[in-house]
C-alpha cells in the first residue's frame, strides 16, 4: 500500500513550482497532468495567466491532460486554451486513459511525470504504471476556503498516507 500511495516528489506549492530545473534533476522528459485542482480550481473553466505562463515555459516537455471530469466541454476548452491534448472521464486510478497518454508521449515510463493533487487517483495510477509521481497543492483559495467535499477527501487521503508510513 505504501508503494502505491507514496509520491516520488511532493511540491509544497502549486504546479507552477514544477520547473524545468526540477524536471532535469529528476531526468524527466514528459508530463501527464491532472486538470481539476492541479491546473485549474475545480470551479474554474479557464487556466489562470500564471498557469498559461507555466505551460509556455514547459513547452520543451510534451504534455497530456488526463482528467476524471465528465464535463468534456470544460476539459476540452482548457486543453484548447493550453494547446495540449487531453483525455477526460479517465476513471483514475484506472490505468487505461493514462496508459494511452503514455503511449502517445512515446517516452520511457520512468521519464514521465504524472502530476496531480490527489493521492488516491493521480499518485496511485502513476505509481501503478511506473511513472514518476508529483503531488502538488491545488491552486487558488487556501484549503480552509475550498469546498467541504474536496477538503474532506484530502484529509482522508493524508490520514491514510500517514497510516501506511508515507510522509507528506
Amino acid at each position: 500500500m505504501r508503494r502505491l500511495l507514496a509520491p516520488s516528489l511532493v511540491l509544497p506549492h502549486s504546479i507552477t513550482s514544477l520547473t524545468g530545473a526540477v524536471m532535469r534533476y529528476h531526468h524527466l522528459r514528459g508530463l501527464i497532468l491532472d486538470v481539476d485542482n492541479t491546473l485549474v480550481a475545480d470551479h474554474e473553466s479557464l487556466a489562470s495567466p500564471e498557469v498559461m505562463t507555466w505551460v509556455q515555459s514547459m513547452r520543451d516537455y510534451p504534455m497530456w491532460l488526463v482528467s476524471n471530469n465528465f464535463n468534456e466541454q470544460r476539459i476540452e476548452t482548457i486543453a484548447q486554451q493550453l494547446q495540449v491534448p487531453y483525455h477526460c472521464r479517465a476513471g483514475k486510478p484506472s490505468r487505461r486513459r493514462v496508459r494511452q497518454a503514455v503511449e502517445a508521449l512515446n517516452l520511457p515510463t520512468a521519464s514521465i511525470a504524472m502530476v496531480g493533487d490527489r493521492l488516491l487517483t493521480d499518485t496511485v495510477v502513476g505509481n501503478r504504471l511506473g511513472l514518476f509521481t508529483v503531488l502538488v497543492q491545488p491552486p487558488g483559495a487556501p484549503p480552509i476556503l475550498r469546498g467541504w467535499r474536496s477538503a474532506t477527501l484530502r484529509t482522508c487521503e493524508r490520514w491514510l498516507a500517514r497510516r501506511v508510513g508515507v510522509a507528506l
